[in-house]
Formats: structure tokens, sequence, C-alpha cells
């Protein structure tokens, strides 16, 4: 596989069997190219001549982006992404060949659910992210705010005076906006500045840990829906071990861009993996070609489809094989 030649289309594939067909492509190179990756493939003793379905893929466990450089080939990173982390922890590293794909891949998968970018102005409200220089939703956004070009889009930090004049004018211009902001700054902004945003489109990405009291996501669109009289509150599923993301448009149902699909593995077997169900939540992220697209999260979930999905809760840290689960979300 020459990494020179792919394009950011060669990622995005809708039809289940060309997905399958690609996904099998890039395990069959990622299986030679990744050094861990082999490395863990021979650990757990699978036969990769065997592997003929993406149910039989071996998926790589996510905590490896935190102890290990993960690469499939020989480059040197355009950038380095790095996740948040909390007193004592490990943040997680995605070495990315290529930042130009990552963004093209990103806005089509946007595009896929909301139209042109260019109809949306992007307002954002992500302090938490916005403290790192090297946070894969930040560049995300800020390419957004690029392709959208409405003169208005921007970025806050604690200003929320500021946030809640240039929605309200934008608002009162019929403007379409998209206000994506990290669930704490989210709360804090609503409980200051109730408001009619109705026909505003606000998306949460997350982020509640460590910095305010943890509540379920329906509890937080509640609060949302309440305070500025939204019909939906749509959420974006992405991290940093993944390049492509999903968007739920209402009540946390998430569907994935034609770049990423989702499985479900048992949470006492991590080897039982299904195309539906409820256990702990794999992704198929073709646009992880130079890293591994194959990854197993902590994150627990309920799978209707390959392209279905919510989010219900987290595993257990504290077990060892992911046995134990903490109490789920909804």
């Amino acid at each position: 596989m020459n990494l020179d030649t792919i394009h950011v289309n060669d990622f995005f594939i809708k039809e289940n069997s060309a997905f399958e067909k690609k996904a099998l492509e890039i395990f069959h190179y990622q299986a030679v190219a990744n050094e861990l990756y082999r490395a863990y493939i021979q650990a757990i003793k699978v036969d990769i001549k065997a592997v003929d379905a993406i149910c039989k893929i071996p998926f790589l466990p996510i905590s490896f982006f935190k102890s290990h450089t993960i690469i499939s080939g020989v480059f040197e990173p355009e950038i380095v992404f790095e996740s948040s982390k909390t007193t004592g922890e490990i943040s997680s590293k995605h070495w990315v060949r290529s930042k130009t794909m990552y963004h093209e891949n990103a806005l089509l998968g946007f595009e896929e659910h909301y139209g042109s970018i260019k109809d949306y102005t992007i307002l954002a409200l992500l302090p938490s992210y916005l403290e790192r220089s090297n946070a894969s939703l930040v560049s995300m956004v800020s390419y957004f705010m690029q392709q959208s070009a409405q003169g208005f889009e921007g970025f806050y930090l604690h200003d929320f005076q500021g946030l809640f004049d240039r929605l309200q004018l934008l608002i009162e211009g019929n403007k379409k906006v998209i206000l994506i902001g990290v669930s704490f700054a989210l709360m804090d902004f609503a409980e200051q500045y109730p408001a009619d945003f109705s026909k505003l489109i606000v998306m949460e990405t997350g982020g509640m840990k460590g910095r305010k009291k943890e509540i379920t996501r329906m509890e937080l669109h509640a609060f949302l829906k309440q305070q500025w009289n939204l019909e939906a509150v749509h959420a974006e599923y992405g991290m940093t071990e993944l390049l492509s993301q999903a968007y739920a448009q209402s009540n946390g149902s998430f569907k994935t861009c034609a770049s990423l699909r989702v499985l479900v593995r048992d949470v006492n077997d991590p080897f039982d993996v299904s195309n539906e169900g409820v256990g702990a939540l794999n992704f198929i992220d073709l646009a992880n070609v130079s890293s591994c697209s194959f990854i197993a999260t902590e994150d627990l979930g309920k799978v209707y489809t390959s392209s279905d999905f919510e989010v219900i809760g987290r595993m257990d840290h504290t077990a060892l094989r992911g046995c134990s689960l903490l109490l789920l979300n909804q």
C-alpha cells in the first residue's frame, strides 16, 4: 500500500461490502507495517491469513496510544495530537502523517450529516481544549471555521458575554449557527445566560470529567434544552485516537461518517466481536491508515448497525480484564 498516492476519498466508503474490502486491505497492510500492531497480533496468536471478515480483525486496545508510538510505515508526523488528562494520568498521543488529510476527512464527515460547511457560522466554546496546543478537536473546528468563512467565526475561552452578544446578533440576522462546546462550559454558559436559542444548533463534545459533577448525557441535554428553548441538542463523538467522527442530531443517537464503522465486543471476552448488541465499542477508522485503523475503546454502548450506536457508559479502569462496569449512563 503506497500511502503517498492515497486520497481522502479512498477512505470515504458508504457501501458496506466495499468498506469491508478496504478494511481488510488496510488490516493486511498494518499487520505487517505497524510494529506494535504486528506484535499484538502475534501475542494473541491470530493467523493473519485467516482474517477474512471484519469481525475477525484483532482490535488494538486504545490504552496502547498512551504507552507506545503507533505508526504504520515510516514517516515524520506533521502533527502529534495529544489527549487531555487529569492529574496523574498519561495522555494519549496520535502521530498524524498528514494534517491536511485529517482535515479533509473530518470535513467530509461533517458535510455528510449537515450539508455544506459554507452554510454555517461556527462558534466554539472549548476552554479546556484551547489550553492545549495539539488538541485534534481544536484543529478540526479551526479548519471548519476557515472553510465556512462567514466572517463571524470564533473561539471563546471565558468570555460568555461576548459569546452571548455574538449569538444574539447572528440569530437576529437569520444566520445558521452552530455552537460547538465542551459539556461543562456549555452548562456554565447556559446557567448564566438563559435565552431563546431555538434557532441555534448546539453541539456538545462531552468532556465533563474532572471539571463538574458527572451527569448523564440525557441530563445535560435536558438542561440545555430547558435553558435555551431547544428541540434537541446535537453531539459529536470523536477522540484523539480516531481521525473520523460520528454525529448525533438528537437523543444521543450517533451515526458514523463513511470512513468509520462501529462494532461491539463482549465485556468479558474482548475477542467476541459482533455487528450489533450491547457491550464495549470497537471502531474501524479507515482514516487511521498511518496509525492503526482497528481500535478497541473503553466506551460502553448499544450498536444497532455498523453505523448507528449510542454511548451508555465507560469501562471500569480498576478491572484488568474490563469485566467490571461503571454505572451505565442511562
